[in-house]
């Protein structure tokens, strides 16, 4: 499997290309804010000769959907997100005024399709599980990848840090419990691809992470 990130927009993003030998990928959070930043992400597709088959937001925040318009007009793809969060990924222009005041203009194309827990998205030869993570946001969620032991995180998990849950539907609670019943029981090899901030490893984050360490 191979992955490419991407950071984006002002807040840092990370945005991931993951594709397999058969040139199948898929495009994770894409927050490509800047015109320089969604032709690079393009740039890299077409120049691997990629054929992108999912796009698909660990969350509904507008930071790591920027990008959404933009893929839906050169790839047709719709984003891919956890019905809870439809109260976000349905009113970007919305979370662009609140909470950076920014103007959105672009069109938002409608959702492709609603994921709930368990679900899988197929690419290639590799398969990513949908396992629900609340307290972010209600809808956060991991994509793990089992077979390459590799998990997306979103804004769940970072590296030595978690996720905000200060913001309109975040939940501690939700957060402490996604941490300890879900995170905490990935295997230790597993690498960590976090929303922001550099790459790790679960046996790392329950070693070093406070939030993880109990």
């Amino acid at each position: 499997m191979n992955i490419k990130r991407f950071m984006c927009n002002p807040l840092q993003e990370n945005c991931y290309v993951v594709s397999d030998d058969t040139k199948e990928c898929v495009i994770i959070d894409c927050g490509c804010y800047y015109s320089d930043e969604k032709d690079a992400l393009k740039n890299y597709i077409s120049e691997n000769r990629l054929k992108p088959v999912h796009l698909i937001a660990t969350h509904g925040h507008l930071d790591h959907n920027f990008g959404n318009a933009d893929i839906f007009q050169t790839y047709g793809l719709k984003v891919e997100v956890c019905s809870e969060d439809a109260y976000l990924i349905e009113h970007l222009a919305e979370q662009g005024l609140d909470l950076f005041g920014m103007h959105i203009t672009e069109e938002q194309p409608e959702i492709g399709r609603w994921l709930k827990n368990g679900d899988t998205i197929t690419f290639g030869n590799h398969t990513l599980k949908i396992v629900q993570t609340p307290g972010h946001t209600p809808g956060s969620a991991l994509l793990y990848c089992e077979a390459e032991h590799t998990v997306f995180t979103g804004d769940t998990l970072f590296r030595m840090s978690i996720g905000r849950t200060d913001f309109d539907g975040g939940s501690w609670q939700q957060m402490e419990q996604s941490l300890a019943n879900i995170v905490s029981k990935l295997p230790k090899e597993t690498i960590v691809l976090s929303g922001h901030g550099p790459e790790s490893t679960i046996d790392d984050e329950l070693r070093y992470n406070p939030y993880m360490r109990g």
